[in-house]
């Protein structure tokens, strides 16, 4: 089946980089599937591109995907990117399909859900009310107040150990202008963002956070995204206390949210662990795929 791609690009890039698109037509311009390419431009991460396609159930095994990745391949090359990387949930066609194009799994992630309406909420607040010696918590949506923000940007520093399999993910480099972009972006969607931070009493810095975005209405599901201890302040039960904390303050802002999503890697179990207690419940796994792009290799 002849494939006709149309190439799209961003009119300005994000606080990440930038993205390149492309659509797919079949015989007499019929939309058969698409394509996006993000180009990641912050320093430490200029090696690296990130592959995502979508094809319409009928108009797979007819070359849509194959056409969709040569074209993401040669334009990644073309910006000197080595690394391409991808996600697609175990055992699904997409899946298949990378593995059989030169992509190797670089990391398995697991899905779960906290339903929210079946959580222990008074618990969860008993747990909050009792902390660690020494930390105190504070809360804030969207930009972090002025007074933590110095602090908070030195504490993203607490992601840089994150597991992250062999993916070859680079070095993220935090500053003030990368917060205030990112808050700027959820906000843009339609979503909050709100952070609950561990605070040292001894010098009022943070130490450790968890972040939560939720649709703005407040109904559907919120989801997670980073939870972080400082090395110097691990093993106090930080990043469960903060989590608890997250739960029970998205209940009280937000009661009609459905529940709450997050994802794990498999090699680290300690998080597992912190989900796990607070009765969040495995949905699905999915693996991060990376191809290396120095040599020609494989056709997309």
């Amino acid at each position: 089946m002849p494939i006709h791609l149309t190439a799209l690009a961003d009119p300005e890039p994000n606080s990440i980089g930038r993205r390149l698109a492309w659509l797919a037509d079949g015989p007499e311009g019929a939309p058969a599937g698409s394509a996006f390419l993000r180009l990641f431009e912050r320093e430490g991460q200029r090696h690296l591109a990130e592959f995502d396609a979508r094809v319409h159930p009928a108009e797979r095994r007819r070359g849509v995907a194959t056409a969709l990745l040569d074209a993401a391949v040669a334009a990644a090359r073309e910006a000197g990117r080595r690394s391409l990387v991808a996600q697609a949930e175990a055992g699904s066609p997409g899946a298949a399909f990378l593995a059989a194009r030169g992509f190797r799994v670089a990391l398995t992630l697991t899905y779960a859900r906290l339903p929210l309406a079946e959580a222990d909420v008074p618990a969860l607040a008993a747990e909050v009310a009792k902390a660690p010696a020494g930390y105190r918590l504070v809360e804030w949506a969207g930009m972090v107040p002025d007074d933590l923000a110095a602090s908070y940007v030195a504490s993203r520093r607490a992601m840089d150990d994150m597991p992250m399999g062999t993916i070859d993910y680079g070095t993220v480099v935090w500053d003030l202008e990368r917060v205030r972009a990112a808050v700027g972006a959820v906000e843009g969607r339609g979503e909050v963002l709100h952070t609950v931070a561990a605070v040292a009493e001894a010098d009022g810095s943070v130490v450790g956070f968890t972040e939560l975005v939720s649709p703005a209405e407040g109904t559907g599901d919120g989801e997670h995204y980073g939870t972080a201890v400082l090395p110097e302040h691990r093993g106090h039960g930080l990043a469960r206390w903060m989590k608890a904390a997250s739960i029970v303050r998205a209940r009280e802002r937000q009661p009609q949210l459905g529940g709450l999503v997050t994802d794990t890697a498999d090699n680290n179990p300690y998080m597992r662990h912190v989900n796990d207690a607070l009765g969040y419940l495995p949905t699905h796994e999915a693996h991060e795929f990376q191809r290396e792009l120095t040599g020609r290799g494989l056709t997309g």
